[in-house]
C-alpha cells in the first residue's frame, strides 16, 4: 500500500488531493475496505473516511473519495489551517481477519490565504462593470462637447453684441466725414433814414455838413429780415 504525494503545501480555501495505491497478489474477488487516517503532531491517528471495493464514490462535507481500482483518490475540500497534518491510508482485508496494511505518511501544510486573492477578483469585477465604465466615459465626452458648444455660442453672442454696439459710430462715420454745416451770413446794403427834429431850426451857419456814415448790421438767418432786405432778395 503506497500513499502519495509525500508533501503538499496549499493555501486555505483550496483542496488537497492524495492517492492510495493498493496491490494484491491474489485478487479473487475478495472483499476489502480502505480507510483514511489523519494524525496531528505524531499523536494517535484518527479515521476520517472509508470506502469499500464495490463503492465507486463516497462524499462527505469535508472529503470526496473516488474508487479507481487499484488507485483510490481522496480530496480534502475547503482547506483550513487545522487540516494541516500527516495523512495515510490503511487496507483492511476480510478474507484474512484482522489484517491491516498501512501506507507511508504524507504531510499536508495549509498556509494562510494570500492577500492578493481579492486583487485577482478585482479585474473580473472591473470586466463585469466594463459597460458601466464605457457609459461613464461616453457621458463625460458628451458633457465636455456640450460645454465646448456653449462656450462657442457664448463667444459668438458676445461678439455679435459688441458689433451692434460699435455699429452706430461706424454708421455715423460718413456723417462725420461730411463738412460741418456752416451758417453763411449775407450782407445787404441799405440806407437808414433818421427823422429830423422839425421844431429845432438851426442857423445855416451852424448847421453841420451832412455826412454819410456806414454801419454793418448782421442779422441771423432765423430772425425776420427788414423790408429792404426782402426787396433785395426779390430783385
Amino acid at each position: 500500500v503506497t500513499f502519495y504525494p509525500a508533501m503538499l503545501t496549499l493555501p486555505a480555501g483550496g483542496s488537497a488531493t492524495f492517492f492510495c495505491n493498493i496491490s494484491m497478489e491474489n485478487d479473487s474477488g475478495s472483499e476489502y475496505s480502505l480507510n483514511w487516517y489523519k494524525e496531528i503532531n505524531h499523536s494517535q491517528a484518527q479515521k476520517i473516511a472509508e470506502i469499500s471495493r464495490n463503492n465507486p464514490q463516497t462524499k462527505t462535507e469535508k472529503y470526496l473519495l473516488t474508487n479507481h481500482t487499484p488507485a483510490f483518490k481522496i480530496e480534502i475540500l475547503n482547506l483550513h489551517k487545522n487540516d494541516s497534518g500527516s495523512y495515510y491510508c490503511g487496507l483492511i482485508t476480510f478474507f484474512e481477519p484482522d489484517k491491516v496494511m498501512e501506507s507511508n505518511r504524507s504531510h499536508l501544510v495549509v498556509t494562510a490565504a494570500p492577500e492578493k486573492t481579492n486583487a485577482t477578483d478585482e479585474p473580473e469585477m472591473e470586466e463585469g462593470n466594463s459597460p458601466d465604465h464605457i457609459k461613464a466615459v461616453l457621458l463625460g465626452i458628451l458633457l465636455l462637447a456640450g460645454v465646448v458648444i456653449l462656450l462657442i455660442f457664448g463667444y459668438l453672442t458676445i461678439t455679435y453684441r459688441r458689433g451692434d454696439v460699435q455699429k452706430p459710430p461706424s454708421e455715423n462715420t460718413p456723417a462725420e466725414g461730411k463738412p460741418p454745416m456752416v451758417s453763411v451770413s449775407t450782407v445787404d446794403y441799405g440806407v437808414l433814414e433818421f427823422q429830423r427834429d422839425q421844431c429845432t431850426q438851426m442857423p445855416s451857419e451852424t448847421r453841420p455838413v451832412e455826412q454819410t456814415e456806414y454801419a454793418t448790421i448782421i442779422f441771423p438767418e432765423e430772425k425776420p429780415i427788414t423790408p429792404e432786405r426782402a426787396k433785395k432778395h426779390q430783385d
